[in-house]
């Protein structure tokens, strides 16, 4: 019987994904959360370099703050600090990720209103715009960038111009997408940006960041609806303490993210990753059309992070055996979690090659007991 130590297989999915050997070596030590070698040998080039990732055009107006837990603890960072008492938000929602925008919103008691378009179809722009013309109030936007309900990708650039144009903040949970598709925060005028270690940077789960304007943020001090996860006390006590967290920071996930930098860097950086990332997931859909497999999703809706399959019709077939049989031969896949579609999701990101994906689909081809 095989053991989860021995881990043997690749991991198809939207985060956790399949790291390197080397951004897994790098969690091997013990570090002092106190100590200037890691504080400001590891904790400040991480913040450094997540900013001038963000934007080569201004890096000077914007700063990184660092959050323990999950990519959604970070998302509720930015929302519950960032949102004034008297401020109202518009939340974009598309799927399962933009209505839990609108769950934390309900949760911090933040006003808000939710323009919903259904999980298939990307936000209404001429709805969009009269919300905001008709609405004076709204004084903030989120959106998910990368959907992985679907595998879409959001049109930031057009939303970000009719955000702007109204004069309104703009959030973007870019929690699957940041580092994987090339974006400048500053030229889309985008004043928060959230998204977690174990995403297209390829770190392992363990804490998020959220990358905001300085001028906006330095208005918010006692806007957090929390108290540990208050970004601008975050953001004081690393900025005063040379990279110091206000709390346990999980130093050997800090160490192995500040590996994987290197080896984004070192593969030539956000556009050949985000290139390797569009062949995988374009050798995917091609394989998977000729073995008999339809998308959910329209192609010029769908990003190169995931991708949405139907579920066989055939009255043989079972996702759990099919899934099964693909662990079995090395490879992990998704189910689907689109509201009324059967349907599976294989991730294209991660420490994962055009050849891993030439693998995959031989042996999805060789599982399918049902055809």
């Amino acid at each position: 019987m095989k053991t989860l130590i021995e881990n043997d297989y690749l991991l198809l999915t939207p985060g956790p994904l399949s790291t390197s050997p080397t951004v897994r070596q790098a969690m091997d030590r013990d570090w002092c959360t106190w100590d200037e070698e890691y504080n400001e040998g590891v904790v400040t080039p991480i913040r450094q370099r997540l900013v001038e990732l963000a934007t080569a055009t201004c890096p000077k107006d914007y700063t990184c703050v660092l959050m323990q837990g999950s990519g959604t603890f970070s998302v509720e960072a930015m929302l519950g600090s960032t949102i004034g008492p008297t401020d109202r938000l518009l939340v974009l929602a598309n799927g399962v990720y933009g209505n839990r925008l609108a769950q934390i919103a309900d949760c911090l008691r933040i006003d808000h209103v939710v323009h919903d378009s259904g999980e298939l179809e990307r936000p209404d722009l001429d709805r969009l715009d009269d919300e905001l013309a008709q609405d004076e109030s709204i004084t903030h936007v989120v959106l998910v960038h990368g959907e992985t309900t679907t595998g879409m990708i959001n049109p930031l650039l057009p939303i970000a111009a009719m955000v702007k144009g109204h004069g309104r903040l703009l959030l973007v949970d870019s929690m699957s997408a940041f580092g994987g598709v090339p974006l400048d925060i500053a030229e889309l005028g985008i004043d928060y940006l959230v998204s977690s270690a174990n995403k297209c940077i390829q770190g392992v789960p363990g804490f998020g960041f959220v990358i905001g304007r300085k001028a906006h943020l330095e208005q918010t001090k006692g806007w957090a609806r929390s108290l540990s996860l208050d970004l601008h006390a975050q953001w004081q006590d690393m900025e005063q303490g040379r990279g110091k967290w206000r709390f346990t920071s999980p130093t050997h996930v800090v160490r192995a993210f500040y590996q994987a930098l290197m080896e984004l860097e070192a593969e030539g950086g956000i556009a050949v990753r985000h290139a390797r990332y569009s062949e995988n997931q374009r050798r995917l859909v091609t394989g998977m059309d000729r073995l008999g497999f339809d998308c959910v999703l329209p192609a010029e809706y769908q990003g190169p992070i995931i991708t949405g399959f139907h579920n066989p019709t055939h009255p043989d077939y079972d996702f759990g055996r099919f899934y099964a049989m693909l662990k079995e031969k090395g490879f992990v896949i998704y189910p689907g979690s689109v509201t009324g579609i059967d349907s599976f999701r294989i991730g294209t990101i991660g420490h994962v090659f055009p050849n891993d994906i030439d693998r995959l689909l031989l042996a999805i081809e060789s599982s399918m007991y049902w055809a």
